[in-house]
């Protein structure tokens, strides 16, 4: 295969998804490469001239079949970005702590057992993506990596979370800790996390959340489910929620605070206990979508029938026998599902919602 070798403009080279077993020579790029992207290809290792790449600040090798880095990847002082996720890497190089202008580093999908130690020397890191590997234990260096705006340790083996973690003030962008074994999280573990704008907790073994979740005023995103809660705590003061998911827990009731979220467009409750809901849940003025499919619910407040937004309404598979008169104001309702209720019949007047358009599903 005839490969181009010509640079952009700005330094970078692409030979993703090339079919490449080995890496062509690029010496003599060794002053003028700054991008090398490798993605997609067959790779089973690097070669030792890497390291003379002296100029190279991003170097992507995701989807390959690594099983070890070069000693020379350790030379690449310059490096800032570092991609090698979906491979078979176990460890970093011994001098790997060298790389100490890294801002973004991706490990996951790879065989890591234990965090590199190399990591909490990377005190510039804004991204760290260790999803997918085989950890049991963050340990508390975690604290070092003081710039972290992203951090991703989902699908492990993770037990606890790092008490560290708490003060991570600068993470703003996510924490996805989704698709562990977690059983709790620590009483103060969201008190400086007021930049953080998405949080995922989902697929653990979560019976509680510690009230200082208030703290999160910035989060945009909420996502903890299929976990083991039974009740919420307040959630008043996040006003800036767009998206709460709680689907597949056991709750049976929701708190009055959850009239306080403003901002709220999408409310997920899919799979739980609920046996009703509070008034409260009438005064979101920009609620878009309801999911209260798969619950116990034996009726609903009137109060819901003063969502001025709302688009969907699923009540499938419930307890309900007859529906408050209200919904029929919905103005802006377009989808309705009824589907698996025992009703004992929709008043005429309910035409009024389909000759506006609203698909109702029975």
């Amino acid at each position: 295969m005839s490969l181009n070798l010509t640079l952009t403009a700005t330094g970078a080279l692409d030979l993703s998804w090339k079919g490449l077993t080995h890496l062509p020579d690029l010496r003599s790029l060794r002053h003028t490469l700054r991008e090398l992207w490798l993605d997609g290809n067959q790779l089973t290792e690097l070669p030792a001239w890497l390291g003379e790449l002296s100029a190279l600040e991003v170097l992507h090798v995701e989807s390959n079949a690594l099983t070890s880095l070069p000693d020379s990847l350790s030379d690449l002082t310059a490096l800032k970005t570092l991609r090698l996720y979906h491979n078979q890497l176990s460890d970093l190089p011994p001098n790997a702590q060298r790389l100490t202008q890294l801002t973004d580093l991706s490990l996951g999908h790879n065989r890591f057992t234990t965090v590199p130690r190399a990591i909490w020397q990377f005190t510039r890191l804004k991204s760290l993506n260790l999803a997918e590997n085989q950890l049991a234990l963050i340990p508390e260096d975690l604290a070092a990596l003081t710039e972290l705006e992203m951090l991703d340790l989902a699908h492990n083996a993770l037990l606890a979370l790092p008490r560290a973690l708490s003060r991570l003030s600068k993470l703003s962008h996510a924490l996805y800790v989704g698709d562990n074994r977690l059983e709790r999280l620590h009483a103060d573990m969201f008190e400086q996390l007021s930049q953080l704008r998405y949080f995922n907790a989902s697929d653990n073994r979560l019976t509680s959340l510690p009230d200082s979740i208030g703290q999160l005023t910035a989060v945009q995103e909420l996502r903890i489910t299929n976990n083991l809660l039974s009740a919420l705590p307040d959630l008043s003061s996040l006003t800036n929620l767009r998206e709460l998911h709680l689907s597949k827990n056991r709750l049976t009731h929701l708190p009055d605070s959850i009239g306080k979220l403003m901002g709220l467009r999408e409310l997920h409750l899919t799979d739980n206990a609920l046996t009703g809901l509070p008034d409260s849940i009438g005064q979101l003025p920009r609620l878009l979508k309801l999911d209260l499919r798969n619950n116990v619910l034996q009726s609903l407040p009137d109060a819901l029938g003063a969502l001025p937004e709302l688009r969907h309404l699923d009540l499938r598979a419930n307890r309900l026998r007859e529906l408050p008169a209200s919904l029929i104001k919905l103005p802006r309702l377009e989808k309705l599902d009824l589907r698996w209720l025992k009703l004992w019949g929709l008043p005429a007047e309910w035409n009024r919602l389909e000759a506006r358009g609203c698909q109702v599903i029975c």
